[in-house]
């Protein structure tokens, strides 16, 4: 009770301190996000705001951010670092072969490779691609929820919404 509290309040004050991207109710949620890459590790509660040109995706501790990581049309932008373009924060942080647009998808819960291995279920969809010696993926979209599962490479994206 006292967490979903916590979380309410920093999306009042997360919303009322960001002019530019207001972003309406429908289109934030909070859940148990988990990105965990051989670079980066962060597995906690946060927040998922979506506008029509933006993704933003922030996990708290203690209701202190520990980490934002904001996609736009041309960039990745995470706390920790500066902002790269999409191609260079895959190579530098994912894998060099990942499409440009694989993090905002997933965080969108839409297809990933163009909707390669397309597998439609009753609440979503699932598809399992591999590249002999470059990736293979296991990726489920079930309603709300998103888990991205690369074996071979050691990165998981998983996103539970509350």
């Amino acid at each position: 009770m006292l967490r979903k509290i916590i979380l309410t309040i920093t999306i009042l004050l997360v919303g009322g301190c960001s002019g530019k991207n207001i972003v309406q109710e429908k289109n934030q949620e909070s859940a148990f996000i988990i990105l965990k890459t051989p670079k980066i590790k962060y597995a906690d509660m946060g927040f998922i705001y979506r506008g029509d040109s933006f993704t933003k995706v922030e996990i708290y501790q203690m209701g202190q951010p520990i980490m934002r990581l904001t996609i736009n049309g041309m960039n990745i932008c995470l706390s920790t670092l500066k902002c790269m373009e999409k191609r260079d924060f895959n190579r530098e942080m994912l894998i060099a072969s990942y499409p440009d647009t694989l993090l905002e998808n997933i965080f969108r819960g839409k297809p990933i490779f163009k909707g390669k291995n397309l597998k439609k279920e009753s609440n979503g969809f699932t598809q399992n691609i591999e590249k002999k010696g470059k990736y293979s993926i296991k990726y489920k979209v079930n309603g709300d929820n998103k888990i991205f599962h690369d074996i071979r490479n050691h990165i998981k994206i998983e996103v539970r919404v509350i």
